[in-house]
């Protein structure tokens, strides 16, 4: 677990041992299995996935990665830029939803097990059932980690975390969490979900009501509240901006005076917060169909 943590190259020599990703796997799926998802060695084995999965699509070789998400589709060659995982082209980056995912393996070894949907669904068990924090915030920040990027893996595991592993009611539970770094990491998690244009709705319809009770009545006062307070506007903002129907949803969970309270505060301290506020307001204001709503 400390070695995970350790820097690209540690990261990128544990990748490649022989076995090592399959047997933190293996260990996690007996777990569960025998309703143990609590027990210590069960955190360390998340706590290495969630290292070993941060900067993934980054630092994955480029013809490794090809190999597993080549694009299926004819792309322009004068119009190529190299990815992460597999050439594609800036249109195909602005249609992302119209691109084909990749197919996964069946039986995945080694690295392929990271962005496996029989892990991510792993995850989000654990989220759902183990009570330790450090599990449940390792699970979140593994899928975070996952769906940071803008190539067709992220993409791919953000649609098997909320369409096909049905993974935000686990997600929207962590909300209301005590801990205040499992709620950050919830967030995040929310933020990294909500730019994908075609699962807003759902995460819309899910979660934005949590979202807005979450945020406070006032201005944050830690760093740590500070920076989720951020996230929790810039979500919305995600969910908001091009959806009128979802703007009325956070003016009806009186979102509103909230946000103008957060918006207001000009503490170097809480800028963060305040601008993300401010950023949501401005967005939520070219609405044009709501004014009257929102002058009430």
């Amino acid at each position: 677990r400390n070695m995970s943590s350790a820097g690209p190259e540690g990261r990128k020599k544990m990748r490649d041992c022989d076995g090592l990703i399959d047997s933190l796997v293996y260990y996690i799926q007996g777990a569960i299995a025998d309703h143990k998802p609590n027990d210590k060695a069960t955190e360390n084995c998340v706590c290495i996935l969630h290292n070993l999965s941060y900067q993934l699509e980054i630092e994955l070789p480029e013809s490794y990665a090809q190999s597993i998400y080549m694009q299926r589709r004819n792309i322009s060659s004068n119009d190529r830029t190299p990815g992460c995982f597999g050439t594609r082209s800036r249109k195909v980056k602005e249609k992302q939803q119209d691109t084909p995912l990749p197919e996964e393996k069946s039986n995945p070894r080694g690295v392929e097990w990271l962005w496996h949907s029989t892990l991510i669904r792993i995850y989000l068990s654990l989220i759902a059932k183990s009570t330790r924090n450090y599990t449940q915030e390792a699970s979140l920040g593994a899928l975070q980690n996952l769906t940071a990027g803008t190539g067709p893996m992220p993409f791919a595991v953000a649609q098997t975390v909320v369409q096909k592993a049905n993974g935000l009611p686990s997600i929207r539970t962590m909300l209301h969490i005590s801990h205040p770094t499992v709620k950050k990491t919830a967030v995040s998690l929310l933020r990294n979900l909500s730019r994908n244009t075609s699962l807003q709705n759902d995460i819309a319809r899910e979660v934005l009501p949590d979202l807005v009770s979450i945020l406070p009545e006032s201005v944050p006062g830690s760093d740590i509240a500070c920076e989720t307070t951020a996230s929790v506007c810039y979500t919305l903002y995600n969910l908001t901006q091009s959806s009128s129907h979802n703007a009325r949803l956070l003016l009806n969970a009186d979102g509103l005076p909230k946000i103008i309270t957060i918006s207001m505060n000009d503490s170097n301290m809480f800028s963060k917060a305040s601008k993300a506020a401010s950023v949501l307001l401005c967005s939520l204001w070219s609405h044009t169909d709501l004014h009257n709503a929102y002058k009430r």
